[in-house]
């Protein structure tokens, strides 16, 4: 059985971040949203994994490699443009052989794995299997309609008007028939190849298509408020451990990691939370829920249930917090007199003003 990874896409959602970084990158607890899913991956048995990479190939594939420090061997399949996630099983093609596969979004995080998905899929492989969860909001994202016997009737990409509140989790099973289905179907009003189009081609096929509805934590990490939530799901696995340097008058309050590099001088930090090697913090407060990468300055400063990308600085600001802090961002205070504010913001930035 092998992979298919997708590791492309604009991320518009997560702007300004995406302008100079991958989504699949962004940072969940100081590890990047991609590498927990290869680690599922890996976990779950699977050694073969191809990435569907787009432009910002050359991030992820600096960031992953070959592959072998995840246990898996890596091909990067290059996609032009974003044309629909069947449109990825077409170009993967050569790569996927007649095998088993299981396709999985980069940017989605699922607590506890998927292994238990993998093996019940080896025992009984059916042509598909998809994963679903109930949602507040379905036109968000596909959704799946079950018949009285929880058998999988027809789905709907982002319908306007949803017959269940049943999305479909960003991964799918799929024996070699799938490479049928996408050669059957036409692309969507979006100009995309749909997989639920694909998967809705196998079920009016007669094919054996079954579901598996979660109940337990799944995220799709596409914009500011779910990557925040997903840091605070795995913050709270955090063990405490401080590899760094914490003087006398600091205090680390529940479960912290501080790692090997970082100083920590007159603050206070409250777990869970993270903080990167070579980072320093000196006289501030640190509360729960935040992560700070590595190489980041925090100086007489309050933050809390954040994230804090690699090099940036925070200087003398009252008080930070539910805060996506870019990469070498500074952070500082507004001048008191003239009572204005001054800005200097790139394209789909968003800020909120306390006037």
């Amino acid at each position: 059985m092998k992979a298919l990874v997708l590791a492309g896409g604009a991320g518009t959602r997560l702007r300004p971040i995406t302008h100079t970084s991958a989504k699949q990158l962004v940072p969940v607890a100081n590890k990047p949203v991609l590498f927990y899913g290869l680690e599922a991956i890996a976990e779950a048995g699977i050694t073969e994994v191809g990435v569907i990479v787009g432009e910002t190939a050359p991030e992820i594939e600096e960031a992953v490699g070959d592959g072998s420090g995840f246990g898996v061997k890596v091909t990067y399949i290059p996609q032009e443009r974003p044309l629909g996630l069947a449109h990825a099983v077409v170009i993967a093609r050569e790569f996927l052989g007649e095998d088993d596969f299981v396709m999985y979004l980069g940017d989605n995080f699922i607590v506890g794995g998927i292994s238990g998905l993998v093996d019940e899929f080896r025992a009984e492989r059916p042509d598909a299997q998809i994963l679903l969860t109930k949602v507040q909001d379905p036109t968000s994202f596909g959704v799946a309609e079950l018949d009285g016997q929880g058998r999988v009737v027809g789905l709907e990409e982002k319908p306007q008007e949803p017959k269940s509140d049943l999305a479909l989790v960003g991964v799918y099973l799929f024996t070699p028939v799938v490479h049928e289905a996408v050669r059957a179907i036409e692309p969507s009003w979006r100009g995309e190849l749909e997989i639920t189009h694909a998967i809705q081609w196998l079920i009016d096929q007669q094919r054996d298509v079954r579901s598996t509805t979660i109940a337990g934590y799944w995220k799709d990490t596409g914009n500011v408020t779910d990557m925040l939530e997903v840091n605070r799901s795995v913050l709270e696995t955090v063990e405490p451990l401080v590899e760094g340097v914490v003087d006398g008058d600091s205090e680390i309050i529940g479960r912290v990691r501080v790692e090997q590099g970082a100083r920590i001088t007159d603050s206070r930090i409250v777990g869970p939370a993270v903080i990167g090697g070579g980072t320093v913090i000196s006289g501030s407060y640190v509360g729960p829920f935040t992560s700070v990468a590595e190489g980041c300055r925090i100086e007489d400063s309050e933050i809390e249930y954040s994230i804090v990308l690699r090099g940036a600085s925070i200087t003398g600001v009252r008080r930070v917090e539910a805060s996506l802090i870019g990469r070498d961002v500074e952070v500082t205070p507004a001048p008191r007199t003239p009572s204005s504010h001054r800005l200097v913001l790139g394209d789909h930035s968003k800020v909120q003003i306390s006037s």
